[in-house]
Formats: C-alpha cells, structure tokens, sequence
C-alpha cells in the first residue's frame, strides 16, 4: 500500500544528498509535500551550492510529487524560522521534521583543534537543536489555539554516539547529544501532539565513503542481483514510518541498516553497592570491584 503519508508536509534538512535524498524521496512517493533542505555544503560543512537542493526537487516533481528548495541554515534560529517559513507559506501546513544534516571532521581526540569540536557540534547538535526548537514552538502554539497537532520529529543520533568510535569524539558527542535531546522534547512536547523520535542510520554516505575501513565495509556489492546491505535508501522506510500520522512511536531511538531495524535501550542502573553510610576510599578499592 503506498501514500502512507498523504497529506502530509514533510519537512527534511541535509536533503540534497545521500540518506537525507532517500528520505525525501520516499517521502514525496508516499505522497507527502516535502521541503528540500541543504545547503550544499561539503561533508566538512565548507562551501554552499543551492542547486543541490533543486535537483532534488526536480527529481520529485519529475515523478509526479510536490516538492520545494531551502537553503536555510538551520544551525542557527533564523534559518529555522524561515525553513518553517518556507513550509507555511508553500503549503500552509507542517507535519514533520527530519533533521538529517550535519558535518564531520574526524580527528584523534588530543589532536582536536577548537574549531574541529565547535564545528561539529554546531553542524550536528545545534543543526538539530535550532528546528527541534522552532518547529515545536510552532505546534505548541497550534495546539494552544484549539488545533489537533499530529506531529512527528525524526532525529539523526549514530553508533558512534551511543556506543562509540575512535577519533569521532566531536561527532559521537553531538550524536549522543541529539538522542538525549530526542528523549527530552518527546516528553515536553507529547502534550502538544509531537512525537520525537531518532534513528542511527548504518548506510553508505559522504561521510563513510572516505574513511578507512568503513569504505570497504560499506561497498555496494558486486554481484548486482545482490541485496545492498548499505544503500542509504534502506534506511528511509523507517523514517517515513516514524513520519506517519498514526505511528505510536514516541521517545525512542531505532537502528536501522538494511532490513533490519532494532530499538536501542536508554542508559540504565546496573549493579549497585550500597553501604547505607559514607564509603572510605579504602572499602571502595574492595567493594567497587564488583561494578567495574
């Protein structure tokens, strides 16, 4: 059955290549309005070029959808505000956001400049952070005013957040950032009729094709009858699931690479010792054995 989100207005940044292109694709072929989201910036978020964004709008309107451009900055409130902007006044309406952008700049943590930390959490946490804020503002107010929000966010977390990767500390900070944010404003907004939702794609993108061993790891297969494990196109059932009106889904973070989709387990108590009075360091150097 197609047209799962008909009548919806989708709403995806970093859109203009790779995982977020899937997304809005979907997105439009299960008959959704979609705005385009990028900048068209590099993978390291230098440089801008807007016609990534209309090829994808092309590619949509040539198959028979609805779609248009942005090129708002979205790491920033302004931006936000006009990417919303852009939806409202091409559309009337939106139903949901996908926060797909983001940048990377890998480097071995004690070799991390500054600018490396800043850039990438700008690019990944703010990036999210900046339409989470502005979007959910707008359906807060909605449905003050008497509306009936059913709204949707989907966040980009990754396995280097939540389970960790060497020389990713910038980005998996922002990634494990993101999902916490996800969990926080599912419950602030659910009063309002917004589900928050993230998803840690396993996908071949810019930002796998260039680093060693993952590259290879990530390669579509020879054979072309093949089922590709790591199209990023995989990926967006998934998300265009998390999109959909009636989806109960709140709060939670999935993994999704290929056909297989798993939810994560937020952060939990393990074991305890409990003494029941102050501990000297000198018990603990026995009893924390046991936790550690």
């Amino acid at each position: 059955m197609t047209n799962q989100l008909d009548g919806r207005v989708i709403v995806v940044t970093g859109a203009g290549r790779g995982v977020g292109r899937e997304h809005a694709l979907l997105a439009a072929a299960e008959g959704a309005r979609v705005v385009v989201n990028d900048t068209g910036t590099g993978a390291d978020g230098r440089g801008s070029d807007p016609a990534v964004a209309a090829a994808v709008v092309a590619e949509i309107t040539a198959a028979g959808g609805t779609a248009v451009a942005s090129t708002d900055d979205v790491t920033i409130i302004d931006g936000a505000q006009q990417l919303l902007r852009t939806a409202l006044d091409a559309f009337g309406a939106v139903h949901g956001l996908v926060n797909n952008a983001g940048i990377l700049r890998d480097r071995m943590f004690v070799n991390m400049s500054e600018e490396e930390w800043d850039d990438v959490i700008t690019g990944q946490l703010r990036g999210t952070f900046a339409p989470c804020r502005v979007f959910g503002a707008h359906w807060r107010d909605r449905a003050k005013a008497g509306d009936e929000v059913k709204a949707s966010i989907v966040n980009v977390s990754s396995t280097s957040g939540l389970i960790g990767a060497v020389g990713q500390s910038n980005y998996g900070a922002a990634k494990a950032g993101i999902a916490s944010l996800t969990q926080i404003i599912a419950q602030e907004l659910g009063r309002y009729g917004v589900r928050a939702n993230a998803i840690t794609p396993v996908a071949r993108t810019r930002m796998t094709q260039d680093v060693p061993g993952i590259k290879e790891l990530v390669a579509a297969p020879e054979d072309p009858e093949a089922f590709d494990v790591f199209h990023p196109g995989n990926v967006s059932p998934v998300v265009a699931y998390l999109l959909t009106e009636q989806c109960p889904a709140t709060g939670s973070v999935f993994y999704a690479k290929g056909g297989e989709v798993r939810q994560f387990l937020p952060w939990t108590y393990g074991r305890v010792i409990d003494k029941g009075a102050r501990w000297t360091v000198e018990e603990l150097q026995k009893e924390m054995a046991d936790l550690v």
